[in-house]
């Protein structure tokens, strides 16, 4: 299994770019999905997370509110980090669960993580694709799809890593500024240019 790590920035478009990978043949595993998943009173990471930010994050069935945690992160980055050592771990242990569980296979798999860098996951895929955009674009997408303000929104984006040092550290950059038929002309690329090598690695 050829495993390709997927990130961006807030809104740039990388479900959009997932979701074309999946149309292709791809496996894709959706970290936010995982996140989601440990963050339930079922979840490894409930516990820990209301032990630190208290009562106050739970709406009225007992579940994490992650609106309001995220209200309380993206305002503080000791707070963020406090919050990220509880997903990180969590996460990146399902995700190697599910690489474990493929390993041998063939094919694409495509790790869908916004904080592919940040997390240090980029270490353990073959290639990164790193999905770009204007941060005006950014906003208001965010601003549309989230429900929330412009000032959340940039304040969520300066919370990530900037998205020029991950471009750095990408082997592709997709760029999804132009039209839905532009971007998926760019994945169509990258997954032939992957296909190839990954014939050549079974070889």
């Amino acid at each position: 299994m050829f495993v390709v790590g997927l990130s961006g920035s807030l809104k740039t478009g990388k479900s959009t770019v997932a979701a074309m990978f999946v149309e292709l043949g791809a496996f894709v595993v959706d970290a936010d999905k995982i996140a989601h998943q440990e963050m339930t009173p079922q979840g490894s990471c409930y516990r820990p997370i209301v032990k630190v930010f208290g009562q106050k994050i739970l709406n009225e069935d007992g579940m994490i509110d992650r609106k309001k945690l995220s209200g309380i992160v993206f305002k503080d980055r000791a707070q963020l980090n406090k919050l990220m050592k509880i997903i990180h771990p969590a996460v990146k242990k399902e995700i190697r669960k599910v690489v474990q569980s493929l390993r041998g296979k063939q094919g694409i798999l495509v790790l869908d993580v916004p904080l592919l860098f940040e997390s240090g996951l980029h270490k353990e895929v073959d290639v990164s694709v790193v999905v770009k955009a204007h941060r005006q674009k950014q906003i208001t997408r965010a601003v549309r799809q989230l429900k929330i303000s412009k000032v959340q929104a940039g304040n969520r984006i300066k919370a990530q890593m900037p998205l020029k040092a991950k471009i750095r550290l990408a082997n592709f950059i997709i760029d999804n500024n132009g039209t839905i038929n532009q971007t998926r002309k760019q994945v169509v690329q990258i997954w032939d240019e992957l296909s190839q090598k990954t014939q050549k690695k079974r070889k």
